[in-house]
């Protein structure tokens, strides 16, 4: 008999889906264009930079035949950024995601920024380049966490600065699970309230998930129980309406 499966995501899918996130490379060696289930990859010409899924980034890193351009936001001084707003600036929001690359015009119609008029590629995740050169820094992508590990695991001599990021890296991991502890005390107000995730990232919610929906359950239940004692309440005054009085039976 199977066991049943854990709702949601478990840890290691996320870090699977996470390699399908673009990142920048500086190939070392020409290498053709490659058909993959997901379209062409670009045609590698050092030393211009093209952008490639996480996963043939880290193969070609591995084979010495390109390095990987760390996104601005692993920066040391983006992530000093980001701890200073969520432990000092908003101590209960989360820090923003990076913003969509696309732009409306008048009518509503969205393009990517720098994008040709016969460009009709419709960019969606985890295909946007929030984690490759030219992503914002301050900002932290939904696959921040686990790209950050990879890349320091695999490609640690591109990142600049790799034990200082590793330190603040860390430090920003504990204050945004505590955050994340501390949030579900909006949910005590019953049914009625509401828990802002937006800013955080996919391997923080699948590791939260089980305390998250413990929390939500609990909450569920004891509302469940208050409402019981209510409608039980109600029942017992409305039989003591309906019984007698001495005036109404003439004593």
């Amino acid at each position: 008999m199977a066991l049943p499966l854990p709702p949601g995501l478990v840890p290691s899918e996320v870090a699977f889906l996470c390699d399908m996130e673009l990142v920048t490379v500086l190939p070392r060696q020409r290498l053709e264009s490659i058909d993959l289930l997901s379209g062409a990859t670009p045609t590698l010409r050092p030393p211009h930079r093209s952008n490639l899924p996480l996963w043939l980034a880290i193969l070609l890193k591995k084979q010495r035949r390109a390095n990987i351009v760390p996104p601005p936001w692993l920066h040391s001084d983006s992530l000093r950024d980001v701890i200073h707003l969520e432990t000092m600036v908003d101590t209960k929001g989360w820090a923003p995601p990076p913003p969509p690359p696309a732009r409306a015009d008048s009518r509503g119609n969205a393009r990517r920024f720098g994008a040709v008029d016969d460009d009709k590629t419709v960019l969606s995740p985890p295909f946007l380049p929030s984690c490759t050169a030219v992503a914002p820094s301050g900002a932290l992508p939904y696959h921040w966490f686990e790209l950050a590990e990879m890349l320091l695991a695999h490609a640690a001599d591109d990142v600049y600065s790799a034990s200082e990021v590793r330190s603040l890296l860390r430090d920003l991991q504990e204050v945004r699970a505590a955050k994340m502890r501390t949030s579900t005390t909006l949910l005590e107000s019953g049914v009625d309230g509401v828990m802002s995730l937006r800013g955080v990232g996919a391997m923080e919610l699948a590791e939260s998930r089980g305390f998250v929906t413990g929390v939500v359950e609990g909450v569920r239940k004891i509302g469940a129980s208050a409402e019981a004692v209510r409608r039980e309440e109600e029942q017992r005054g409305g039989r003591d309406d309906d019984e007698p009085s001495d005036d109404d039976m003439g004593l």
